[in-house]
Parts: C-alpha cells; structure tokens; sequence
C-alpha cells in the first residue's frame, strides 16, 4: 500500500490528448521514438524558422509529473516565439507512449529522446534540456549519462524525500521511499551549463528548493527569478520569462 500510493503521488499520467500539436498552426513532425528496453514512445517535433538566429538550437522539455504533452502547448508556443526548435515527448505511460511509467524508465526515455535529436542531426552542445517539476528530477540524470549543451530546470525540487517531507509531514517519507529522482545531489558532478528557473510564488515547491539547488550547482550557473504560482509561469510573467531564457540561450550559441 506505501509503495502504490508514493507511485501515485510521483506520476500522474493522463492517456487522453486533449489537444494536437497542429493547433498552434506551426509545422510539427509525429516523434516515434524507441528507448532501449524496446518501449515506443510518442512527442512532438516543431521545426523553428530556419533564418531564426538560434535555429542550430533545440529545445528538449522532459515535462512534469501530470498530464501530457497536449497539456504543453502553451508552452512550446511561447519556446517557439524564440526562435529555437523544441520536441516534447511522453514517457512511458503518457500520452501515446507505452510501458508503464517508473523512475529509471524516466531516465530510459530522456536518453531516447536525446538520441532522436541527435538522429535528426543535431549537435550534442546545440541541445538544451529543459526540466521542469519532475522533468527537473529526470534531466538532471540526463545530464549525468549524455552530453549535451545546457540545462535548465525549471520549477524543480531538490529530491523527491526533501518534497515528500513537506508535502506529507505526518508520513516517515524519508524511511520509506524508493522514488528518488536526486538532482540536488547530483548538480555538483553535472559540469553543463546550469539555468535555475523558479518563481518565489510557487504554491507547490517552494522556492528554497531552488536555492538549494543553486547552491549545490557549481561551474557556470545562473538563477533566473519568475512569476506565476507552479503552474502560471506563461500566463504572470511571460515576458520576463522569454527574456531570461533567450539571454541564456543566446549565450550558448
């Protein structure tokens, strides 16, 4: 029974697409994509305009614990607006992609994602890797196993123990659990660059995780301060937002 409801709480997936790619009116590609356990999993490719200043670069969303990628969309919109290509994709469970979600199949996913990027012709140091929530948890692993350009975690936690403490103070979740996703740990052996994106109106995960988090980082890293609660970023603070990441990104080129 703790093991089914801590499974429950980390992953939220939602099978039904509640929208298309297409809806945003871009040009978007089907990203059949094969880990290597032999799961098929399911993203979306946008193609971004090719005299675009950061058109070399792409953006990789490992997205949060709920939904799907059609809850995304507002999202890319905005990424795209930048001028950079983006592929979002499901993990196992989600969406279109099969298996069964669980932490190392996360982790089995990303670096599938990361190799069809790569397959499509991309340079490791021209991807970026955008975590956000529990897709913080999952790229920083990525970053640990592949190369690549950047990393941004953004509305992340520093371990799943540290967030099950606060959320669920009457259960001994340190003890018990077996669901890790250990990025505060591990960002001082990731040797990227490190973006830190994090609102201090954030009404699941307080902003202290991100200082943690920062903390921990070493090398070249930056914070970058947002608005909106968890889920509001693009709707309160979109503006500044974009800024903040077309300077990191631009900075990488």
């Amino acid at each position: 029974m703790i093991r089914w409801f801590e499974h429950r709480q980390v992953y939220k997936p939602n099978r039904k697409l509640v929208a298309h790619g297409g809806e945003l009116g871009r040009p978007v590609e089907d990203a059949w994509i094969q880990t290597s356990d032999g799961k098929r999993l399911h993203g979306w490719f946008f193609p971004t305009d090719q005299h675009s200043r950061l058109a070399r670069q792409v953006l990789l969303l490992c997205h949060g614990n709920a939904g799907n990628i059609g809850h995304r969309l507002h999202f890319v919109q905005a990424w795209l607006e930048l001028g950079v290509n983006v592929l979002v994709f499901d993990y196992r469970g989600y969406g279109r992609s099969e298996g069964k979600v669980g932490e190392e199949g996360t982790y089995l996913d990303a670096q599938a994602a990361l190799g069809w990027l790569r397959q499509k012709g991309f340079a490791p140091e021209d991807i970026i890797v955008l975590g956000k929530s529990l897709g913080g948890g999952v790229a920083s692993e990525l970053a640990l196993r592949e190369a690549f350009g950047a990393l941004i975690l953004q509305s992340t936690f520093t371990s799943i123990p540290d967030i099950g403490a606060e959320l669920y103070p009457w259960l001994p979740v340190r003890r018990i659990h077996r669901i890790k996703y250990d990025t505060v740990n591990r960002l001082p052996k990731i040797k990227m660059p490190v973006l830190i994106a994090h609102s201090r109106s954030d009404d699941l995960i307080g902003f202290h995780h991100a200082e943690k988090n920062f903390k921990a980082a070493t090398g070249d890293k930056r914070m970058l301060e947002i608005a909106g609660n968890h889920v509001s970023v693009i709707e309160d603070g979109r503006k500044d937002y974009l800024a903040g990441l077309e300077k990191f990104l631009e900075e990488k080129m």
